[in-house]
Order: C-alpha cells, then structure tokens, then sequence
C-alpha cells in the first residue's frame, strides 16, 4: 500500500488529474478500474475520480509496488558527460504560489520539438531543485507565451489553483498587458485599433482585414507615443486580444511596422537597424502586466503592477535613436 498527502501545489485539481501525474504510463481506464474496487480510495472512501483535491486529503493506492512502479515514468537522465543547458531565468516576482519572468529574446517560452530545451524546462528545473524532496504531482506551466524573438514578462503558477485563475485572468482579458516597441513613422496620437486577423498555419503568417472574413479572428490593439524620432516613435502597446502576431501584423497594417520584424517589417527600415545596432529580429518587448483588484488565491497580486526591465541591447537602440519615456 501507498499513501500519498495531497500538498497546497497540487490541491485544486481533480483527483483523476493527480493520479494521471502520479502514474503517467498508465490508462485512465485502468485508475477509473482501480477505483471502481476500492484499490485507490480518498481519505479511506471510495472515490469516482472526479472530486476535487484539497490540501491534507489522503489517497490511498492498494497496489502492488511492483505496479505503481511499472506505470511511474522514469525522469529521462542526459548521457553521459553531457549537461543539459537550461537558459538562465530572470525572476521579476516571485512568491508560493506565482512566478513571473523576464524572457530573453531568442528563448523559447516552449518546446516546437522534442529536442528543444525551453524557458519551460529551465522553470521546471529550477523549481525541482529549490523542492528537492517533496513529493508533489504538480509541474509548473507558463499561463503565457512570447514568441521567440519577443523578450519580456512571462507570467507562471506555482500551484495548481494559482495557474488555473492566472490562465483564467489572461484568458478573460483582466490583466492588462503591456508591450514596449520602436515602429516605423512618426506616431502622434493615442489610438485603438480594430480588425480582423487570419493565420495562415503552413506558412505561420497572418494578414488582417478591416471586415470578418472566413474564419478571421476579431482583434484589438491599443497604442500610445512615448517619444519620436529620426522617423521612428517609441510606442507603448496594449494587447487588448492575443492573437498570434497580433501587435506586429496590426501595425504593420496601418503603416508603422516594427523595427527589425523580417516578416512584416519594411526592408529599407529594418536595414539601418541592422548595421546601426545588429538588430536580427522584431524589436518587441512584453513591459507590463497590470492586475485588478482580487480575492482568493491571487488576493497578494491585487490591484498590482509588474514590469520587466528593458534588455541592454534594446536600451542601446533607445539611447541611439533619442528615444525615452515615462517609466524607462
């Protein structure tokens, strides 16, 4: 017999969820069959899987260690001499329950193939490492994503209640995100923009359309000038929706593509950036992420603001171009 202890990381989850982690080899047939006869039980009674955990519950799995052992999944070792090399985290908050990041351009928030070693990973091993010892179930995720090229606040749960309302936050557009970019043109006034954006999968491109169109996504973006320059302005970007590319297709569908952005840049422009300052990719920094007032779980981010510093090689463009703001 096993008995395991439901933690605060692992509460909040159906009970079915946490046995999946626990064994993840096995079939969900097989525990609903273990379950139906009593060999798993929750807090010594009989259990259907689908009740919710709380901190303290028991479980209790009558089984063979042979079995459990069987349809435990073994943590892939490297080879021999061989490192992993995680990218290096750099924390903006962090408490028992969330983590917040500040992302590196050029890392990925996770994996596009096996092989790949994400932001994901690193945030898993730091996290295994800091709770070396304890026996919990839950494995952190990130509630949000940056593309690889953009660099900035990567918000994560540390518990399983505490990414289900972050996700939920982000997913009902509560929490404001903010985004710092350097865009062709000289913008002047603060503006929200409309429209309608289709993603093309084979080549991962979007285009947008000012009327709804096939199955084209309805899309928001809000912007305000910080600063101008030599035909550039510094802009301070809301995502009111988040779509795929959303902020660099949107501007550059009104004529202020983001500098460096290969995709939907404008060449000319994209070229001083490059021999000026060696910029290779779209200039986008995700700056801040602003939270309403809350109850329950995330009740300590309540009414909270939370900003990634600028990474130094994007400063360096600021500076160059004579471009500052509030805040910077």
């Amino acid at each position: 017999m096993r008995e395991l202890t439901v933690t605060e990381k692992d509460c909040a989850q159906q009970l079915i969820k946490y046995l999946s982690k626990y064994m993840e080899e096995a079939p969900k047939s097989f525990f609903y069959k273990m379950l139906r006869k009593k060999n798993i039980v929750l807090n010594q009674k009989k259990a259907d899987g689908s009740e919710k955990l709380k901190t303290g519950d028991t479980i209790r799995m009558y089984l063979a260690e042979e079995t459990i052992e069987k349809f435990r999944k073994t943590p892939e070792k490297p080879a021999a001499g061989k490192q992993v090399k995680y990218p290096k985290l750099d924390i903006v908050y962090e408490d028992e329950k969330v983590i917040f990041l500040n992302k590196t351009a050029g890392v990925l928030s996770q994996k596009a193939k096996e092989t790949d070693v994400s932001l994901t990973e690193a945030l898993g091993a730091y996290l295994s490492e800091k709770n070396a010892g304890e026996e919990t179930m839950f494995r952190a995720g990130l509630c949000n994503r940056l593309d690889r090229n953009t660099s900035g606040l990567i918000l994560a749960g540390k518990t399983v209640a505490a990414t289900q309302q972050l996700s939920e936050l982000i997913a009902e557009r509560a929490v404001g995100k903010y985004y710092l970019t350097v865009v062709k043109g000289t913008v002047t006034e603060t503006e929200r923009i409309r429209g309608y954006l289709t993603k093309n999968e084979r080549t991962n491109r979007v285009s947008i359309q000012r009327e709804q169109q096939g199955d084209a996504v309805y899309i928001e973006t809000a912007y305000r000038p910080l600063c101008a320059g030599r035909g550039c302005t510094l802009l301070e970007v809301e995502l009111v929706t988040g779509k795929s590319h959303q902020i660099r297709s949107h501007l550059a569908s009104i004529g202020h593509p983001l500098a460096g952005d290969t995709k939907y840049g404008d060449a000319e422009f994209n070229r001083r950036f490059r021999e000026k300052y060696g910029l290779k990719y779209q200039l986008l920094h995700s700056w801040k992420a602003v939270f309403p007032e809350l109850t329950g779980t995330l009740s300590d981010l309540s009414g909270k603001t939370f900003t990634a510093p600028l990474p130094s090689s994007v400063r360096r463009i600021l500076q160059g171009e004579h471009l500052t703001g509030e805040g910077l």
